[in-house]
């Protein structure tokens, strides 16, 4: 009877070590599909240093970003100040490093409430279907029917400019994507084996869409929110660009391409250096998002 107990013990054991190294090596496998090109490495690594200026911007900027200094306004770069300043002589560069807070901050809540609100949506217009999902999804319709920048603008309006409300009129215009693409992971999703075997358990419909079919449609929802992050900090240098989003004294990248435009001849970095910086921060998160679909996706395991 010990013996059996002791095989037993050994077993379980086996059993709990091979799964740890299923696991470890499904890391490996992601590590290195993920990091296997060389520009979703330069990707990664811009968007650790946007979080990395975003954090510690009071310590890195060497001017207050709101100070003016009529006196030296419209100064090309030196070595005093390294990108110039503005028509009413603020320091470009620590507008520029503070500007990133700015965008990241944008870029995360705007997505988060998309993907809240969308996912949700999804998650019970597949689900449930019938009226529900036809009502759901013809509002879905009829916001998908306007470009995402445009309804961005119209929320924009609505709501008035300010921080707050640009990150809920871009949330509230990338909701229809998270909410097609939610639906259409559910209605694959809910006829397999698993789902059915947890109806016949007698699991109630809150348990089976949490617990069974959302963390199987997490992998999509992932890198559409790297992708979404991109244009969502895009459609806020838009807005700001036109005079609708961050309103001054507010550091803005938009804002700031806007403010040196008028400029373009006598200092072109007042544009090109927030210009510059939106460009960069776009691509990076385009090519972590490409990075991140190709590690998540199970048709390429094995690969690289």
């Amino acid at each position: 009877m010990k013996k059996k107990k002791t095989d037993i013990s050994q077993a379980a054991g086996n059993y709990n070590f091979q799964k740890m190294s299923a696991r470890i090596s499904e890391f490996q496998r992601f590590r290195r599909v993920f990091f296997g090109r060389l520009v979703v490495i330069f990707g990664f690594v811009i968007i650790l240093l946007l979080i990395f200026t975003a954090i510690f911007a009071p310590l890195l900027a060497p001017y207050n970003p709101y100070q003016q200094d009529l006196s030296s306004n419209l100064q090309h770069p030196s070595a005093q100040h390294w990108l110039g300043t503005d028509e009413i002589g603020r320091d470009v560069l620590s507008r520029l490093i503070y500007g990133t807070r700015t965008s990241l901050m944008v870029g995360v809540v705007a997505v988060g409430v998309a993907a809240l609100f969308g996912v949700s949506l999804g998650l019970i217009s597949g689900y449930f279907g019938g009226w529900l999902d036809t009502i759901i999804m013809r509002l879905i319709d009829a916001l998908m029917a306007i470009p995402g920048l445009v309804l961005a603008l119209v929320f924009a309006a609505m709501l008035g400019g300010g921080l707050v409300n640009i990150m809920i009129a871009i949330g509230i215009s990338l909701v229809p994507t998270y909410c097609r693409l939610m639906r259409g992971q559910v209605l694959s999703t809910k006829h397999a084996d698993y789902i059915l075997a947890a109806h016949s358990l007698g699991s109630n419909d809150i348990r089976i869409m949490l617990r069974h079919i959302l963390p199987n449609c997490l992998p999509p929802l992932i890198v559409l929110v790297t992708l979404q992050l991109g244009m969502a900090i895009l459609t806020e240098a838009g807005l700001s660009y036109i005079g609708i989003g961050i309103a001054p004294p507010g550091t803005a990248w938009g804002s700031m391409v806007n403010e040196g435009y008028g400029f373009l001849s006598m200092n072109p970095v007042l544009s090109f250096a927030p210009g510059l910086s939106i460009m960069l921060v776009v691509l990076a998160f385009n090519l972590v998002g490409d990075g991140l679909r190709d590690a998540l996706d199970p048709r390429l395991r094995g690969i690289l």
